[in-house]
C-alpha cells in the first residue's frame, strides 16, 4: 500500500502551499510515483502545482447522480452505472511527470449520494496502491478521510501560522484524528510564516498546551506572496528560498 500523507490546518495559514512543496520534494527524492489528493472544498493545489484541472470529483459524483436520475440517461446501453463511474474517474486524474493530481472539488448536493460515494470510495482503494506516497491536502474539517472515502493515514502533518488560534484550531483537528481513530505512525506539526523562523514565547506555550509534536518553523517568505500576486505556480521558487529549505529539512527529519 502507499504510504499515506495527510495535511490539514484552517484556512490561510499556506497550508496548500507547503503540501505542494510537499510533494515537489517527494519528486526530488525518486520517491515516486506520487498521487496528490486535493480534498481541501478551496481547491487550488493545482495552481501551486501548476496544472490544469478539467473535472473535479465533485463535478463527476453530481454528473453520475444526474445520470441515474435522469430520463435522458447518457451512460451508454450496456454500460454499467460502475463501469461508466470508472471511465469518468479516469477523466479526473491529471497526469504530470512525477505525480498524478486529483481534485476533490465541492460536496455533494441535495439527495442521496451514499452509493456513488461507495463507488468513489472503491475507485480510489482500486488506485492507490499504483503509488508509493499518496498526499493529501485537507480541509480543516479532514472530511474525506474521516468518512472513509481516502484510504488509511500514515502521517498527520498539521500546518499553523504563528497565532495562538492557528495552533489551537490544529489541536482540534489532532483531537479528531484520535476521534476518527486513524492512528497515524506520526503526527506533528508545521508553524509556518514566522516572522524571521522564529517563535515567540506565547506560540510555544500554546503548543505545549495543546499537547503538539513541533516538527519545524518555516519562515514568512515575501517571494510567496509575489508569485501568488503574478499567477506563478509556487513549485517555480527559486532552489535556495528559504521555505524550500526549512521544508526539506523537516521532511529528512521525519523520514517519511
Amino acid at each position: 500500500m502507499a504510504y499515506t500523507i495527510a495535511v490539514a490546518g484552517k484556512g490561510g495559514v499556506g497550508k496548500t502551499t507547503l503540501c505542494g512543496l510537499l510533494i515537489q520534494y517527494l519528486g526530488e527524492m525518486k520517491k515516486t510515483p506520487i498521487l496528490a489528493v486535493d480534498a481541501d472544498a478551496n481547491s487550488n493545489l493545482n495552481e501551486v502545482l501548476g496544472v490544469e484541472v478539467d473535472m473535479t470529483l465533485g463535478d463527476m459524483r453530481e454528473e453520475v447522480n444526474r445520470a441515474e436520475n435522469s430520463k435522458n440517461n447518457p451512460i451508454p446501453a450496456g454500460m454499467s452505472k460502475a463501469d461508466y463511474m470508472e471511465f469518468m474517474f479516469n477523466r479526473c486524474l491529471v497526469e504530470d511527470d512525477d505525480f498524478d493530481l486529483l481534485v476533490m472539488g465541492r460536496t455533494q448536493g441535495k439527495g442521496c449520494y451514499c452509493f456513488v460515494n461507495g463507488l468513489l470510495q472503491a475507485q480510489i482503494q482500486k488506485l492507490t496502491p499504483n503509488y508509493k506516497y499518496v498526499v493529501v491536502d485537507n480541509e480543516a474539517g479532514m472530511e474525506h478521510i474521516s468518512r472513509g472515502i481516502l484510504p488509511k493515514v500514515d502521517a498527520v502533518i498539521l500546518v499553523s501560522d504563528c497565532s495562538r488560534r492557528g495552533v489551537q484550531a490544529v489541536g482540534r483537528i489532532a483531537e479528531l484524528v484520535k476521534e476518527c481513530e486513524l492512528n497515524p505512525k506520526k503526527m506533528g506539526l508545521i508553524v509556518n510564516r514566522a516572522p524571521q523562523g522564529k517563535l515567540n514565547a506565547g506560540t510555544q506555550e500554546e503548543i505545549e498546551k495543546q499537547g503538539l509534536h513541533l516538527l519545524g518553523v518555516v519562515p514568512h517568505d515575501e517571494s510567496v506572496y509575489e508569485y501568488d500576486c503574478e499567477g506563478k505556480p509556487t513549485v517555480l521558487l527559486p532552489d535556495d528560498s528559504p521555505i524550500r529549505k526549512a521544508l526539506r529539512e523537516i521532511v529528512d527529519r521525519l523520514e517519511i
